[in-house]
């Protein structure tokens, strides 16, 4: 890894503003000299390429013990642009399958943003109204990522690809300043990688759209759940 830090590529921000939402006081990302993100991913970091539809392997974070595996909840991180729609709603549906299936001791779940406009705020009504025509119950409270999850949490699952690229450009520039384990970037996965029924790559932001669109999105976060929990169930033995 030291060595890979000592090589590096000046990337812009991309010209592209976020999908929805306000950006004048967003969490923001500058153009950064990004060491590990482009010509040196194919051999050492392939999570970072365009993930396929492929189911993918969950890892465990190399700073758990063995001794800890076994009593530490496994820690799942939900990420999007603001916190308030589709993340809230992926915390929301996933907390509903590990009640469900009486696991609530077995895993400390959360959400995020990459911008910290809406911080402190619940999730869009909207959201809010829909999940709970099926059951479910958001309650979170809109928050920025930080770079304590990347120690925190065992897993982080983005929304879209900005949401990733995001992500990446911030753990670049926490990576120099914090004690961040080695496998960080590692635990960064695309929520529409664990999806069985839906052909989807991305979930869409339903944020400007009407009900259908948040209708859309718990359709592939439930998906994307189910999956999701297998996966972590079967390779962590719990």
């Amino acid at each position: 890894m030291r060595s890979l830090l000592n090589t590096t590529l000046t990337i812009p921000t991309p010209s592209k503003l976020p999908k929805c939402h306000h950006t004048h006081n967003a969490y923001a990302f500058p153009s950064l000299k990004l060491s590990f993100l482009n010509f040196l991913v194919p051999s050492k970091y392939p999570f970072l390429q365009k993930q396929s539809k492929k189911r993918v392997v969950i890892i465990k974070s190399s700073m758990e013990s063995k001794t800890d595996a076994s009593t530490k909840p496994f820690s799942v991180l939900f990420v999007c642009l603001g916190n308030i729609c589709r993340s809230p709603a992926a915390e929301g549906v996933f907390t509903d399958l590990v009640k469900k299936k009486g696991l609530d001791s077995k895993f400390k779940i959360d959400s995020a943003g990459t911008i910290n406009y809406h911080e402190g705020n619940e999730a869009d009504p909207r959201m809010r109204t829909a999940a709970r025509k099926r059951g479910i119950a958001i309650t979170s409270i809109s928050r920025p990522i930080k770079p304590s999850d990347f120690r925190d949490f065992d897993l982080i699952l983005v929304m879209d690809e900005q949401n990733k690229a995001d992500v990446f450009k911030a753990l670049e520039k926490w990576i120099h300043k914090e004690p961040l384990p080695a496998d960080a970037a590692e635990k960064v996965r695309l929520m529409c990688s664990y999806c069985k029924k839906h052909e989807e790559t991305e979930v869409p932001d339903p944020y400007y759209g009407g009900a259908k669109g948040f209708e859309k999105v718990l359709d592939l976060l439930e998906d994307a759940c189910e999956s999701l929990l297998e996966s972590i169930v079967a390779e962590n033995k719990i």
